[in-house]
């Protein structure tokens, strides 16, 4: 078992290694869904984002043949992805370390892992939430060998289980983003793997990019011309022995049937049972292609596993049984690849509370007899066959009016089968065996709402101290009944939209307004889908929220934005009320510039999209010739050049752990009080820092031209005051401005102050 905080942490070479070259079975233990992460493909943040990379840590396990565990569930439970953190103390707090510690033991106690390997170390200098999850790691091995610790678990059959080996990485986590100030404790194994993977004939580093390309979102996955399929592991605790060096990951454990028949207390016809069994595995590997003699091992090592498992004792059977389990139902899953041609589960249909809709199953299974299939539903939704001929079964599927909306958030996944809420269970025979398998269907069965309302707008600005009037609201996919308007707000049609009219005297503030239809909340069912996952969807609350703020705009300004799709840059400036033009290649490479007072451009946007970054000179020439270019901030591996990039050299800071402010309530000094910036339109106070969410900001500028003013200087708390949040030049005629707050996140927050700060920065120069 492999322990992170975010999908991403996993170490997917090794674990391809352990896997493919080692024949171990993997879980990826993970404490979050990455939903306070970055985004480098779209504009999908926080809970949505969660879902994404959700799906997309599935298809990282799903190319390395391995288990995830959700330790979190989501941006509404308690273990969640808060944004970065610099302290493990700090997020213990957040998350509750009982809270977490007994999630673990429950993980171990379930997969019962014989290894753990967190993937990061517990140093200063590193991510807080992983340092929070190697201590969480290793507090729960004693834990979960303990019989009084959280006897609770019992009644879902989890017994106290011991972890053999626990190993720390013994290399450092350091790099662009961290900076640990420890060294990585000495190595007591060296694991290296042998010629490349049998199958593919890659190196298993090269299958564990595979594996990490799948998270795409953060931009992993990259091709290694030369690899050298070696980890450096150091034991730190070892149950029942001296923590020492090792020669093999696999000393002291058992590592196949023939190991376990080496164990004592087995009888003597126990122990030939389980070598006869090994052999008869082997054979099989042997044989492949060849699907008779696949079949004929496979049976009788499955024939002789069960004659194994029904002598052994009590003790015997708590150490192994679950082994034996495993392997049963591993020969099961190759007996049925060996005997089907296809095998498909497909559902039709809307599937919404009161819905009938239909569950298609296409089997050609020529070497499989006496085959049985039956539906695994949810509670509240049931199953009636509809038709049952040779290869093709139809079951109507009916959906409980009272039947709950399907999660977000899957609790588990696991490469053989038996996923989300609903599936296939196929049995037959296969020689002598009766064989059961798991099959998910092609898109996973979710309920959602009978009519998934999405409105437009879903967030509008009002300007406080100006006339009140409506807002124009389309309802796309329903007709609402009726609303829930806060107090003084009326919510009324008029032709084919809804006018929302806010009080006469509305004042500073966020409200909410809700759609009804059928007689409850409104919901939006929405679609995720990117070529690198399989289309997923969430389910969210269709609302309106409007904030009302004092708020003044520039005069003058004519915006050109520049996106790179991971921001709501463009469309906020829109809900401000300003002139704002999307730039596409044609406008940046070809078109005038001179129509424009203020370019923004987005965050990420020099490292996704080449355009722009073919338009640097121009760009340049825009500022020279009196234009205020804002750019928001970058990583430094975002093709930011810091020569070339910008006007005038700027260096982004990096490790990014010793160049951002992770706490949102931080103070803010203002170095230039008078400076237009943050003088014009709107004077910038302390207010205007209230209520910030998640971080200040991140990438800060480290190192830039004399040219350049520092605006601000902020810092996390018992750290020195960083100034590169927010740094300006006059440059010719112009202005650039360079901006490492995380503006895009307030302003998705709807935090007053991120609107009337962005209103100030995109001022003509």
């Amino acid at each position: 078992m492999n322990t992170g905080a975010h999908p991403d942490d996993e170490i997917n070479g090794m674990l391809s290694a352990l896997r493919f070259a080692y024949g171990m079975r993997v879980v990826v233990a993970c404490s979050t869904r990455g939903e306070g992460g970055q985004n480098a493909l779209g504009p999908e943040r926080g809970g949505v984002l969660g879902v994404l990379r959700t799906a997309e840590m599935e298809e990282a396990a799903r190319r390395m043949d391995a288990d995830v565990a959700w330790l979190g569930h989501g941006p509404d439970d308690p273990v969640h992805d808060f944004g970065f953190s610099k302290n493990g103390d700090d997020t213990l707090r957040r998350w509750g370390e009982e809270r977490i510690v007994e999630r673990l033991v429950r993980a171990y106690r379930r997969y019962r892992p014989d290894i753990v390997i967190p993937t990061f170390l517990d140093v200063p200098g590193q991510h807080g939430h992983h340092r929070a999850m190697t201590r969480a790691a290793e507090t729960a091995l004693a834990l979960a060998a303990d019989p009084s610790a959280f006897p609770e678990h019992s009644a879902s059959g989890l017994l106290p289980w011991q972890v053999s080996k626990y190993y720390l990485p013994a290399w450092s986590g350091a790099g662009y983003a961290y900076d640990d100030e420890v060294p990585p404790p000495p190595a007591t194994l060296n694991l290296q793997a042998a010629g490349p993977d049998e199958v593919t004939g890659l190196a298993y580093k090269q299958l564990g990019e595979w594996s990490r390309a799948a998270h795409s979102s953060q931009g992993m996955g990259m091709w290694r011309d030369r690899p050298a399929d070696r980890w450096k592991l150091h034991l730190k605790v070892r149950a029942g022995g001296e923590a020492g060096p090792e020669n093999d990951i696999r000393d002291h454990l058992p590592a196949t049937l023939g190991d376990i028949a080496a164990m004592t207390g087995l009888t003597g016809s126990t122990a030939a049972a389980l070598r006869d069994a090994q052999a008869q595995i082997e054979a099989a590997i042997a044989a492949f292609p060849n699907r008779s003699r696949i079949v004929e091992a496979l049976d009788g090592a499955a024939c002789r596993i069960e004659e194994a498992r029904k002598d052994l004792g009590e003790e015997a059977l708590r150490q192994v049984g679950h082994r034996l389990d495993r392997k049963l139902r591993e020969i099961d899953a190759a007996l049925f690849e060996a005997s089907v041609n296809t095998a498909r589960a497909v559902f039709t249909g809307s599937a919404h509370p009161g819905a009938r809709v239909a569950l298609q199953v296409h089997l050609d299974a020529r070497e499989l007899s006496d085959v049985t299939t039956a539906p695994r539903l949810p509670a509240g939704v049931d199953a009636t066959a509809a038709r049952d001929e040779p290869g093709h079964v139809q079951y109507e599927i009916a959906i409980a009016e009272s039947a709950p909306h399907t999660g977000n958030y899957p609790e588990s996944f696991d490469p053989l089968g038996g996923n989300g809420e609903a599936g296939l269970r196929i049995t037959g025979r296969v020689g002598t065996r009766r064989i059961a398998v798991d099959l998910d269907p092609e898109e996973p069965l979710k309920i959602g709402p009978r009519h998934s309302l999405s409105l437009d707008p879903a967030v509008a600005l009002i300007k406080t101290g100006e006339p009140a009037s409506g807002i124009r609201v389309r309802a796309v996919g329903a007709e609402p009944m009726d609303w829930q308007a806060s107090v003084g707000w009326t919510v009324h049609q008029e032709g084919s939209d809804w006018l929302a009219v806010p009080p006469h005297d509305v004042g500073a503030g966020i409200v909410t307004l809700v759609p009804i239809v059928n007689g409850r909340p409104a919901s939006s069912m929405r679609t995720i889908a990117y070529p690198h996952i399989r289309p997923t969807s969430i389910i969210a609350p269709a609302e309106l929220k409007v904030l009302s703020l004092d708020v003044a705009l520039p005069a003058g300004a004519r915006i050109g934005y520049v996106g790179g799709g991971s921001d709501n840059v463009g469309t906020h400036l829109r809900r401000l009320g300003l002139d704002v033009t999307d730039l596409g290649e044609a406008e940046l490479t070809a078109g005038s510039l001179s129509a424009f007072t203020t370019i923004v451009v987005g965050i990420f946007a020099f490292g996704l999209r080449r355009d722009l970054r073919d338009a640097t000179v121009r760009l340049h020439r825009f500022v020279e010739d009196g234009g205020h270019l804002v750019t928001l901030y970058h990583r430094p591996t975002d093709a930011w050049d810091p020569a070339t990039t910008p006007p005038r050299r700027l260096v982004i800071g990096s490790p990014s752990l010793r160049w951002r402010v992770t706490d949102p309530a931080a103070p803010v000094t203002i170095l230039d009080p008078e400076h237009p910036l943050l003088t014009a339109p709107n004077r910038i106070d302390a207010r205007d820092w209230q209520g910030w969410d998640k971080e200040r900001g991140l990438y800060f500028a480290a190192e830039y031209d004399a040219v350049y003013e520092e605006l601000l200087a902020v810092s996390d708390p018992g750290e020195n005051p960083l100034k590169g949040s927010l740094i300006s030049a006059r440059i010719g005629r112009g202005r650039h401005t360079h901006v490492s707050l995380v503006l895009h996140h307030q302003l998705d927050k709807l935090v007053p102050g991120a609107f009337r700060l962005l209103a100030n920065l995109v001022q003509p120069a």
